[in-house]
């Protein structure tokens, strides 16, 4: 058995039995709704018990499929087709060893600019939710983007977040709708409550955007990845890029 749960608690489920490898899946939508590119793994709907559903809340973002997030933090759990028998989970969300493995990636021509392909420019970045309720623009370029592994962004985008430093300063709200969640170390979360997308993360010092909500060529590039000391079992890293245990 595998527990996962989302950062606030309010959401807990148990896995049982025989679970597929995991596929990272690199298409708009999930990179919205995580905020970098998503992973799951998946089992059938009866191999899948709901311990605690309080904050569960379900985005329909086409007719095909739906996408379940924890409505209090915004964590990214679930994806299901519409009247399928199974239902895939994020490993991110699991608390402890998974002893899973990627084995697949999906859509890697949907993939962001920032992690794969050659490099843009970008005068003006566009960022949106997955549903439109969010949206704003900043002055371009990204620039540097770093990865976290740690064991809160895991948790809220189900896989590990990648974002970009933007002072409040500089982002132009074109239509807001937030919804915030304090961690336990304080740091602020805003992510859309109707669709779950992340979007941003502040702390006492400084606030960062989720890298894949921008929705045109970013000019960034993803440079560093930071504690990795809490990543998952269930994926290594093999971009070369240089790699800290800590937040450094």
């Amino acid at each position: 058995m595998m527990r996962g749960s989302c950062l606030c608690g309010g959401v807990v489920f148990d896995v049982l039995g025989h679970s597929r490898p995991v596929i990272a899946c690199h298409c708009t939508q999930c990179r919205k709704q995580s905020g970098h590119f998503w992973a799951a793994s998946a089992v059938s709907e009866d191999a899948l018990t709901l311990v605690k559903s309080d904050t569960l809340a379900w985005y329909a973002a086409s007719d095909s499929a739906r996408r379940g997030f924890c409505n209090g933090c915004g964590a990214f759990l679930f994806w299901q087709a519409m009247e399928s028998d199974q239902i895939s989970f994020a490993p991110g969300a699991i608390d402890g060893p998974t002893g899973l493995q990627i084995a697949e990636h999906w859509y890697e021509d949907d993939a962001g600019d920032y992690y794969h392909g050659q490099p843009t420019t970008a005068e003006v970045l566009y960022g949106s939710c997955l549903c439109g309720a969010n949206r704003f623009t900043l002055s371009g370029p990204m620039g540097e983007v770093w990865g976290c592994h740690c064991h809160q962004c895991r948790k809220t985008s189900g896989h590990y977040s990648a974002s970009f430093d933007a002072p409040t300063s500089m982002i132009e709200w074109h239509a807001r709708r937030t919804r915030d969640h304090v961690g336990p170390n304080g740091g602020v979360r805003s992510f859309c409550p109707t669709c779950g997308s992340g979007l941003l993360f502040r702390s006492a010092s400084e606030q960062s955007v989720e890298a894949g909500v921008i929705d045109n060529p970013t000019a960034g590039r993803l440079v560093r990845h930071i504690h990795v000391s809490s990543k998952g079992d269930y994926y290594e890293l093999t971009d070369g890029l240089p790699q800290s245990p800590s937040g450094e």
